[in-house]
């Protein structure tokens, strides 16, 4: 009987709240959407010196804000052993005025005041405000230098902004991703490899499936193999996430449909970011644009390789992890002023094969970041988002950290294993979830027939 009274409020629901039916993008429905912070950010206030730094935990992410001038200081406690990484990435706030030589700056530094290492982003040349990531990290292990002891290290966030910049001075939004990477079981190579496959890919060709990217990290719609078609608006950036394994080569192009529009041309219209595990700038594409298609494809990529961190050039030496890799396409402002509001149809091409990789003396925080497992790759191809549910707006499998993400050796093993305590923990969360929707259900159905039944009464006593 509670199972019929919970199906009949669904379907009652469903009636009174229609859900869309097609997946499209925010571009298609209106104003593009904001940044989308993670539900689980912690706000955080950046300090203006160390000593009231506020402590960040690694495998948590945070939000906080970034003034027009001055630094933000946040402090980070590390032992000799793991490999820290911290991303800022800032959201100019609605109505901000940006110039291409407009950024940010994340840098890491120790007790001492050393910097360990520096990142940074800038707005570039379409000229429109978009989220932007900088990254920076203290690492240890062979070829690191300085900052491996344990101690207070400090994670330093401003902004990067010329003379002449006609940027508005408001505050910017932050989230910042920390993550901790374990030692390896076993010590691995201390030169990067020397040769890898730089010919152009193949284009990857076949029929495309819709897939709504989202609207930030936490959002990033899945991709796998294939062909993938997306709207876009003028302003907007919309976020992917490719799972990228140990030796795989990642292809990646973008293109825009042509628009009825034609008048003029932008310089630089569309741009793809890509972004590593940690949210780690990899590299840029961009196009301009005419009215007629435009397209714009990503350099030929080194394998991923955990000795690529010894290179030079920070493209090979963000390719260091196996794990999510996630796309960032933004349209720029001014193809609103001479093409219209559009939305604008996008269509990416992803391909890559994986190979095997080194394994981890221990877990990562938050756990299973470098690493793809099987159901990640089942996530990309159905398409199920970074906040639980599918691309196409429908609910998606409940995801733990060991089925989402999963680090080679200890980790990944741990995560193929039916029946571990993390499993355990899932179902009994699923389990009351359900209890809870249904008692939810059945109670909205009962409030929904007395007022049915009042309506009707007032319908008869008339």
């Amino acid at each position: 009987m509670a199972l019929t009274l919970c199906a009949t409020a669904a379907l009652a629901m469903t009636a009174a709240y229609p859900t869309r039916a097609d997946p499209v993008s925010a571009a298609t429905e209106g104003t593009p959407a904001p940044y989308a912070f993670a539900d689980d950010d912690t706000r955080v206030e950046g300090a203006t010196v160390t000593t009231d730094a506020v402590r960040l935990d690694s495998g948590h992410t945070y939000r906080s804000t970034l003034p027009a001038a001055g630094k933000r200081y946040y402090r980070l406690e590390l032992d000799s052993a793991a490999n820290a990484y911290v991303s800022a990435t800032a959201v100019p706030r609605a109505g901000a005025r940006v110039s291409s030589s407009d950024g940010l700056r994340v840098s890491v530094q120790d007790a001492g005041g050393t910097t360990c290492s520096t990142g940074t982003a800038y707005f570039g040349p379409t000229r429109s405000p978009h989220p932007i990531a900088a990254w920076a990290s203290r690492e240890t292990g062979a070829g690191a230098h300085g900052c491996k002891g344990a101690g207070a290290y400090y994670v330093v966030v401003e902004r990067r902004v010329p003379g002449a910049s006609a940027s508005t001075p408001g505050d910017w939004d932050l989230e910042l991703d920390y993550v901790s990477e374990p030692a390896l079981g076993q010590a691995g190579a201390t030169t990067p490899p020397g040769t890898w496959n730089s010919a152009t890919p193949e284009a990857v060709l076949g029929d495309a499936t819709r897939r709504a990217g989202g609207a930030g990290f936490a959002t990033a719609s899945a991709l796998g193999q294939g062909v993938w078609q997306d709207a876009i608006r003028p302003g907007q950036t919309l976020f992917y996430k490719v799972p990228v394994d140990w030796g795989q080569q990642l292809s990646a192009t973008v293109e825009m449909s042509s628009s009825p529009n034609a008048d003029g041309f932008v310089g630089t219209a569309l741009a793809m970011s890509l972004y590593n595990p940690v949210r780690a700038h990899v590299d840029d594409a961009d196009a301009g644009y005419n009215g007629a298609q435009t397209s714009t494809a990503l350099e030929p990529l080194p394998p991923v390789d955990h000795a690529n961190r010894r290179a030079v050039g920070d493209r090979t030496s963000a390719m260091r992890f196996a794990g999510w890799y996630y796309l960032a396409v933004h349209l720029g402002a001014p193809v609103a002023d001479r093409f219209g509001d559009g939305p604008f149809g996008l269509t990416l091409r992803v391909s890559g094969t994986p190979a095997s990789g080194p394994a981890y003396a221990g877990r990562s925080a938050p756990g299973g970041v470098f690493g793809i497992t099987a159901a990640d790759r089942e996530e990309a191809a159905a398409g199920t988002s970074g906040d639980g549910g599918a691309a196409d707006g429908s609910p998606g499998a409940p995801r733990t950290d060991a089925t989402a993400r999963g680090d080679s050796g200890a980790e990944s093993d741990e995560a193929d294993r039916g029946g571990t305590d993390q499993d355990a923990r899932t179902m009994r969360l699923v389990a009351a979830g359900g209890i809870g929707t249904g008692s939810v259900l059945v109670l909205w159905l009962a409030l929904w027939t007395a007022v049915a039944r009042r309506r009707a009464h007032g319908r008869w006593a008339g």
